[in-house]
């Protein structure tokens, strides 16, 4: 039962999780040969301030991305 975590900066809207997710669990399947049910799929959004990339805050460094 694989699961898979991902962490991405918060302000994606549902949609984009929900074909990210069926993207990974697909990807999964054909490399593991597992069954979808039995793929989880974690996603963290995690909100710039609490990223730092190089000692610097993401919301300092990458302040137009999101």
């Amino acid at each position: 039962m694989p699961i898979v975590r991902v962490e991405i900066w918060e302000g994606r809207n549902r949609e984009l999780k929900k074909n990210l997710s069926k993207d990974i669990t697909q990807a999964m399947v054909k490399h593991l040969g597992c069954p979808e049910k039995a793929v989880s799929v974690v996603i963290t959004d995690v909100p710039k301030d609490n990223w730092a990339i190089g000692g610097e805050l993401a919301s300092d460094a990458f302040k137009d991305v999101k």
